[in-house]
């Protein structure tokens, strides 16, 4: 698989996990206690945790699919 075909799949993939993560993060985000700081904690953890699932993806896209670094 080519570069730009790699990055191209990997943005589909990239847009298609966060129209689910958001989705997901809204709809258990209505069930959380109605107090401002149970809001706060709960979406500031949701708002920064999404970038984990996508790092690896992204690092694939970059390095061709590679392990070994190079």
């Amino acid at each position: 698989m080519g570069p730009r075909t790699r990055k191209a799949v990997a943005a589909l993939g990239v847009l298609a996990f966060l129209t689910f993560y958001v989705w997901l993060a809204v709809t258990i985000g209505d069930h959380v206690p109605d107090l401002w700081w149970a809001k706060a904690v709960y979406f500031a953890v949701v708002g920064t945790a999404w970038g984990l699932p996508i790092l690896p993806l992204i690092g694939w896209a970059e390095r061709g699919g590679r392990r070994d670094g190079a």
